[in-house]
């Protein structure tokens, strides 16, 4: 847990800002936050699922681009499971000052020269781009100008990771929002990558138990902790302003919020453990409980902030900020489908 002054310190310091200040920064670097996931004979802090989605979601109680930002990168830095050993090791040698993230979407292509490839592209939404050490990526894989296709018919796909004087940050992130997280376009032009910085989704290269959690599963378990406790710091700063409104359904929303993610975490956690296998069924039933309770906690939230007053629709209120962080948040890919 973190100490309630520090927290306090947090919330003064991420409130307002466009950008985290240095000191916020260098906290998150002496707390080792990008490294959640990242196992700790390359100096991460290799925390269980049920560990670090504790720590997101308490940092997103804090602040939401803080939360938000922290669960994003350090979710990039979980591709060090993805990279090859010798690929993993040359980027995450001083892994304090690592800090990896990009963009879900295919926006570009690869085009396959030797064991090289060629990449140009615009990607969107890179949370953290004016953070970051390494960008990663997803193109269409060509090769004679010809796009390679899979047994299937559909595009090949790859991803990759290139560092950051490699590409260039185009600032146009201008949200309402989780503006400190930085979620900024970048774009690469004609740059050539060797194949060991290329990697897979769900290809893993290290033995640790979180690397056996199919990838979008622990999207969707870290992405929802950040809303539950954006939603949690709404509620607190709601009862602050407004201690006699009746405040029990979002409180209600967000027990069963939280008591389904630690009952999904232990479950993953038990799964793995057993070497049972985690299926496209029950990959299907956490999504849809997490958009499910997503879509429960907005509906509260939506319900009780006309009755909040004026004062909760000004910019320079904290409650404004939370309510514009989480409804930013939601429009996240993986929870508007």
């Amino acid at each position: 847990m973190i100490e309630e002054q520090m927290q306090q310190e947090l919330k003064k310091l991420c409130f307002g800002k466009n950008l985290f200040p240095e000191k916020v920064l260098s906290w998150i670097q002496r707390e080792n936050l990008w490294n959640i996931w990242v196992p700790k004979n390359y100096g991460g802090l290799e925390l269980s699922l049920s560990e670090g989605l504790s720590k997101l979601q308490e940092l997103a109680r804090i602040d939401g681009s803080l939360g938000w930002t922290v669960t994003l990168c350090s979710g990039a830095n979980y591709f060090i499971g993805n990279l090859e050993p010798a690929a993993a090791k040359e980027i995450f040698q001083d892994s304090k000052t690592t800090i990896l993230g990009g963009s879900g979407g295919v926006f570009g292509t690869a085009e396959k020269i030797g064991d090289d490839y060629k990449i140009s592209g615009r990607w969107r939404y890179a949370t953290g781009a004016n953070y970051l050490t390494h960008f990663t990526l997803n193109a269409e894989i060509q090769e004679n100008d010809k796009p390679l296709k899979n047994k299937d018919g559909s595009p090949k796909i790859l991803s990759f990771v290139l560092p950051r004087e490699e590409l260039e940050i185009i600032e146009d992130w201008n949200s309402m929002g989780l503006k400190a997280s930085s979620t900024h376009s970048f774009k690469v032009e004609n740059v050539l990558v060797p194949q060991r910085f290329s990697f897979f989704y769900n290809e893993f290269y290290q033995p640790q138990d979180i690397f056996k959690i199919p990838f979008s599963v622990f999207a969707d378990l870290t992405l929802w902790v950040n809303y539950i406790g954006m939603a949690e710091h709404f509620l607190g700063a709601a009862r602050e302003l407004k201690p006699d409104k009746n405040l029990n359904s979002l409180d209600d929303a967000l027990s069963i919020s939280n008591l389904k993610v630690v009952e999904y975490a232990k479950e993953i956690e038990s799964k793995i453990n057993s070497n049972v296998d985690i299926n496209s069924e029950y990959i299907a039933e956490v999504h849809s409980s997490a958009s499910n309770s997503v879509k429960s906690i907005s509906k509260n939230m939506i319900e009780i902030f006309p009755h909040l007053g004026i004062k909760a629709s000004r910019n320079d209120e904290p409650l404004n900020q939370i309510f514009c962080d989480y409804f930013t948040a939601t429009q996240h890919h993986i929870f508007t489908k």
